[in-house]
């Protein structure tokens, strides 16, 4: 098998694992949203995250999802990234963080990442478990 075939293997393995991955993360609904709106400019995009990010990051087993939710939420309010922080509060309760361990992370990136982003995201957080009730 020549290097290409074996990289087009591994990267329909990861596509398919990565598929996977997402869809239990972040819910049928969100992908299939995703997917639908997807087109010539940014299918590229959606292709590389779902192998990338789903397939070879959130796959390893190094970390549980519930940790991993952790450092997610953690980076999105560092970089003040709050449409993409929305989403993964979704994501933490579905890997089963309680919203108050949701709150005791946000208060946390409060110290390290600043009361202002914290401030933002405790807002988001908010609306995204006011939707739940």
């Amino acid at each position: 098998m020549s290097d290409s075939e074996t990289g087009a293997a591994n990267d329909a393995e990861r596509r398919a694992d990565g598929m996977r991955v997402r869809r239990a993360v972040l819910g049928d609904a969100h992908v299939d949203r995703a997917e639908a709106s997807k087109d010539g400019f940014t299918a590229d995009f959606q292709d590389m995250i779902t192998r990338y990010a789903w397939g070879e990051i959130w796959t390893r087993p190094g970390l549980d999802r519930k940790t991993r939710s952790c450092v997610t939420l953690t980076a999105l309010v560092a970089h003040g990234h709050l449409d993409e922080l929305a989403m993964h509060v979704r994501a933490a309760l579905r890997n089963g963080l309680t919203p108050d361990e949701i709150k005791e992370v946000l208060l946390q990136t409060a110290i390290y990442c600043g009361v202002p982003a914290a401030n933002s995201a405790f807002a988001v957080a908010q609306r995204v478990l006011a939707e739940r009730e």
